[in-house]
């Protein structure tokens, strides 16, 4: 790589899974509006999952939704209110036969912020005293696959459809015995995004040469602002996938509209129903991750997006128009928001 293919600009400018989110999302300029229109309010979508704060969109509780889902496609999960004592949290984390590593998360997040593996007290000692928030906490679950699954169907329905799937593939470097790891990220126009965090991370091997053949994994949490590549996996939809998310989300109450972030220990374990661990579900404010796929098209990428808000709209109407789901009001909405910018003000992203 030259000069001007490690700079950061250069890379988010031709490479367009890195544009901000007007440049993906203009089409929905128009359509938005229209549906809203058709709606009679701006806030149709908070219709969509009536068990879910906002349907989903903003300011939503990680443990609220994870509670919904059935114990057997779950890791614990307890709950960790802000300003708890850290041998309060190992006692709860004996109580739930939790061992490090973990993976401490916000109650309310988004994008991966403040998602962190940690792998000792001391470690999770420091994570916590950063932010004065209320956190989840997860067992690590080393399984092989993580995948984002968006599903929905009607609420007078039992069958999901999956309408997007993507495979995620971690930030990560295989040795070929020559290179410094240092050297290795400054070639990559992936890695070197996230050059000041790794520099960080791994402090005491940037300078030395990973062995031949030795796999370095650089980031271990799923998101693409951390990294992490997101492939399409559309390939792999079929009844079998289908049912086994229909399974998972036909006891998830007054949620029709979601996406499922999951591990499992192999694309065919997950179709048989076996070895899962929902890791999160998010609801109307989630995207077909697969339109990041750095060889996604616009055109398809268009369609995933108004496909998706066509679903959401159809379902809110349902809901509004058949069940008398209320949508919900500017003030409503205005009291969420100033709760999440207060909350926000409150991290340590650093």
């Amino acid at each position: 790589m030259n000069w001007l293919q490690r700079q950061p600009f250069y890379i988010k400018l031709t490479n367009k899974e890195y544009w901000p989110m007007w440049a993906t999302y203009f089409p929905l300029a128009v359509y938005y509006p229209y549906l809203a229109i058709r709606a009679g309010s701006p806030f149709f979508f908070t219709a969509t999952n009536p068990g879910i704060e906002t349907g989903g969109m903003l300011g939503e509780s990680k443990k609220g939704i994870l509670d919904k889902i059935d114990a057997k496609y779950k890791p614990t999960s307890p709950f960790i209110p802000k300003n708890t004592p850290l041998v309060e949290v190992l006692e709860i984390m004996k109580n739930h036969q939790i061992d490090f590593p973990i993976v401490a998360k916000p109650d309310v997040g988004e994008r991966g912020t403040l998602v962190e593996k940690l792998n000792s007290p001391e470690e999770l000692k420091t994570h916590l005293a950063k932010n004065n928030i209320d956190y989840i906490i997860q067992p690590f679950i080393d399984y092989e696959e993580e995948l984002a699954i968006m599903y929905w169907r009607m609420p007078n329905e039992t069958k999901s459809k999956v309408i997007s799937v993507t495979r995620k593939q971690f930030l990560s470097f295989t040795g070929d015995g020559k290179r410094t790891l240092r050297e290795m990220i400054l070639n990559s126009s992936r890695a070197i995004l996230q050059y000041e965090k790794l520099e960080k991370r791994f402090a005491e091997k940037m300078d030395t040469i990973l062995p031949k053949g030795e796999k370095l994994e650089l980031e271990p949490i799923g998101n693409h602002c951390r990294g992490t590549m997101f492939l399409d996996g559309n390939n792999l939809i079929d009844e079998a996938m289908e049912r086994v998310i229909s399974d998972i989300a036909i006891d998830i109450d007054e949620v029709y509209f979601g996406r499922f972030d999951l591990k499992c220990r192999s694309i065919e374990d997950l179709k048989k129903g076996e070895h899962i661990a929902v890791l999160e579900l998010n609801g109307v404010g989630a995207e077909p991750a697969h339109i990041y796929d750095p060889n996604s098209n616009f055109l398809d990428v268009f369609k995933a997006l108004l496909g998706q808000w066509k679903i959401m709209f159809r379902i809110a109407m349902y809901n509004h128009k058949v069940r008398g789901i209320p949508f919900m009001t500017f003030k409503e909405i205005k009291n969420y928001w100033r709760n999440l910018q207060a909350y926000h003000d409150g991290l340590d992203k650093d």
